[in-house]
């Protein structure tokens, strides 16, 4: 769902700011600018399709996409994400943080009453949630820079193996500019098209984002409380246990007999089977517990740990064992020092 970047050098007081990062911006591009040819047959499919399926202006919509503006270097970005071609031990690295650890803990004091309350009425812990902006955004001070109608644009027209799924993003983009009164050419994203401070696809923005105030608006970008409440309400859609484990390290028999399915996101084991196999779990759980085997190899060689449904549910925000791995860490290394802090 989520594309989440790294970029160090943020201060302090910029993450943890009240407001979040500008969601719009005026665009200064040329006229000269390339365009996408709106003649071409998919995009004339696209415009005919959705016009028709919500009964919208075909000219309108050819109108916005006329403002559209392909962009080649995103193509290099999606073909390959970090979770891909970085080894796991390097991935952790480049978020478990002194920085955006001591930023996470600093961003949760800053919002402790609204935050805590929201989780609770939620039933998803705190840490999870602040990891989660953490991981996306770095705390609210890296939302993207790209537009998200070049974004979905691009994807969806001009990079094959997913244009389906973009194609089908754009449309949800269109619907949501028009539910919550955006200006479709000003929104800003991630080069994959996510927005906000949880960095949500258009399609769940629609279907998972809240409006935690009561003030008419489910705003990601400037509003703190509908991003922890969207952001919860995500996890608990996806079937979030409430005070269930996410991870166990875990003890091998000398010569265990599993296999790893890395395209496996599914808790597709037990406790019970996974002893059987040689993979005994550091923490105690019922032997018919669901579980998954996960490589997490480090610098001096391979390593395994267990996923439970939690982290099953972490996946569904970004489908990769380490993406989930790293939001589990860091929320337990900020709520370490959380509850270290407390009297």
């Amino acid at each position: 769902m989520h594309v989440a970047g790294v970029v160090a050098g943020v201060v302090a007081a910029t993450a943890t700011a009240l407001v979040l990062l500008p969601a719009r911006a005026e665009s200064n591009v040329p006229q000269s600018a390339p365009r996408f040819d709106l003649d071409r047959p998919e995009i004339k499919s696209f415009l005919d399709e959705v016009a028709e399926r919500h009964s919208l202006s075909r000219a309108q919509l050819v109108k916005l996409l006329q403002t559209a503006q392909p962009q080649p270097r995103i193509i290099e970005l999606i073909s390959k994400p970090a979770e891909r071609v970085v080894p796991w031990w390097e991935y952790r690295e480049r978020f478990l943080t002194e920085d955006r650890i001591a930023l996470g803990v600093k961003f949760w004091q800053d919002h402790r009453e609204n935050l805590e309350k929201i989780a609770m009425e939620h039933g998803v812990a705190p840490e999870y949630i602040v990891a989660i902006i953490g991981v996306e955004t770095k705390y609210g001070a890296i939302t993207g820079r790209y537009r998200v109608l070049d974004a979905l644009a691009t994807l969806a027209f001009d990079y094959p193996p997913r244009s389906q799924f973009f194609r089908k993003e754009l449309e949800e983009f269109v619907l949501l500019t028009r539910e919550e009164s955006l200006k479709p050419e000003q929104a800003l994203g991630s080069y994959a098209g996510a927005m906000g401070g949880s960095q949500f696809m258009p399609s769940s923005y629609r279907k998972f984002a809240v409006d935690a105030d009561g003030d008419g608006k489910r705003d990601l970008w400037a509003n703190w409380n509908d991003v922890f409440a969207s952001t919860a309400n995500y996890f608990r859609e996806h079937g979030w246990q409430t005070g269930a484990p996410v991870l166990s390290e875990v003890e091998l028999d000398p010569e265990p007999t599993f296999t790893i399915d890395t395209r496996n996101l599914k808790p597709n084991e037990t406790v019970g089977s996974l002893a059987a196999q040689g993979v005994r779990t550091k923490m105690a759980m019922p032997p018919e517990t669901p579980a998954l085997i996960i490589s997490a190899e480090q610098k001096d060689g391979p390593a395994y740990r267990v996923g439970f449904s939690n982290f099953e549910v972490i996946t569904k925000y970004n489908r990769s064992v380490k993406y989930a791995m790293t939001v589990n860490d860091l929320a337990e290394a900020i709520a370490l020092r959380i509850r270290g802090a407390q009297p």
